[in-house]
């Protein structure tokens, strides 16, 4: 009989559940819109188990030694699980914090939360709508009425002005329009752009291409953009906090969702990903929507903590 290893610290720690929650709760509680809500709910959380606490408050310590020169003199940090288990939950948690869209709000003129939609108007006319965890910065001069998408997407419906063009820039992308209405998502979707009316031209490193009313164009890995038909309406449903779903894959609907949500959607079973369904969700009410399709897909939801969702076949 050989004997056993002893599992790899940073392995652990990214399947270990109560340091994954520890690290999404520091994550929560340090963002600017934490709600008092959140802080009930993490106050329930902490007291259920004293690893729970233990595991918070090793999180929150270090996380408030970053950026410092460790001093040799004092006790290094430990916990149970070990020193790397603790740099990988906080590496979650860094990346939860990154995933809150906190620089990038500090760097934007309007922005929205995870789960929020809204509308602005804007100085010269022109509305935007901006969808869950969104951000925008506004760089209007004499020639160009400039937005710097700088994440999420947005719909934006343009006034038109020939002297000064309306161009939306985000993650190597420019469309530019004179009056029309169109989408433009730096989320990472293939459909980076799609125009409901009027035209718009679309440039990246790779070329330009022009888009007109009921067309999407898709970004491809080259950078290349490729113009296909689509129900721009549907794609944009969502500004009446609506996901319009036809025949898409439960693994795809989820990252939707997931979108919404603070936290994460942990899908068990990758066969089950690939079950289809059609409908319309509410994005305003995501238990709401997992309820749907639950009930269509027979699946079983879990909720482990308000930030973490396990969905799985039923039994």
């Amino acid at each position: 009989m050989t004997e056993g290893k002893d599992p790899d610290a940073s392995e652990e720690a990214e399947h270990d559940p109560i340091l994954f929650e520890g690290a999404v709760w520091v994550a929560r509680l340090s963002s600017p819109d934490a709600t008092d809500a959140d802080r009930a709910a993490f106050e329930v959380w902490r007291a259920a188990d004293p690893a729970h606490a233990d595991a918070y408050a090793a999180l929150e310590t270090w996380r408030g030694t970053m950026g410092r020169v460790p001093d040799p003199r004092q006790r290094r940090l430990t916990s149970p699980k070990g020193l790397a288990a603790l740099a990988v939950a906080l590496g979650l948690s860094a990346a939860a914090i990154h995933e809150e869209g906190l620089i990038d709000r500090l760097r934007a003129d309007d922005w929205t939360g995870v789960g929020g939609i809204k509308t602005s108007v804007l100085a010269d006319g022109s509305r935007i709508d901006l969808n869950t965890d969104t951000a925008v910065a506004l760089r209007f001069t004499s020639d160009e009425r400039g937005v710097a998408l700088l994440r999420g997407e947005a719909v934006f419906d343009v006034v038109p002005d020939r002297n000064r063009p309306f161009v939306v820039r985000g993650s190597g992308l420019s469309v530019r329009a004179v009056g029309t209405r169109f989408f433009v998502s730096v989320t990472g979707d293939p459909e980076a752009v799609g125009v409901a009316e009027g035209r718009v031209v679309a440039e990246t490193r790779a070329g330009h291409t022009t888009i007109g009313a009921g067309e999407v164009v898709r970004r491809e890995a080259d950078d290349r953009l490729a113009v296909r038909p689509a129900d721009v309406d549907r794609a944009t449903a969502w500004r009446d906090g609506k996901l319009v779903v036809s025949g898409q894959p439960l693994a795809t609907i989820l990252a939707d969702l997931d979108r919404y949500r603070h936290g994460r959607i942990l899908l068990l079973d990758a066969a089950l990903g690939a079950r289809r369904f059609s409908g319309t969700l509410n994005v305003r009410d995501t238990d709401d929507a997992l309820a749907v399709l639950a009930a269509s897909l027979r699946l079983t939801i879990t909720r482990v903590t308000p930030f973490l969702v396990i969905v799985r076949a039923a039994a």
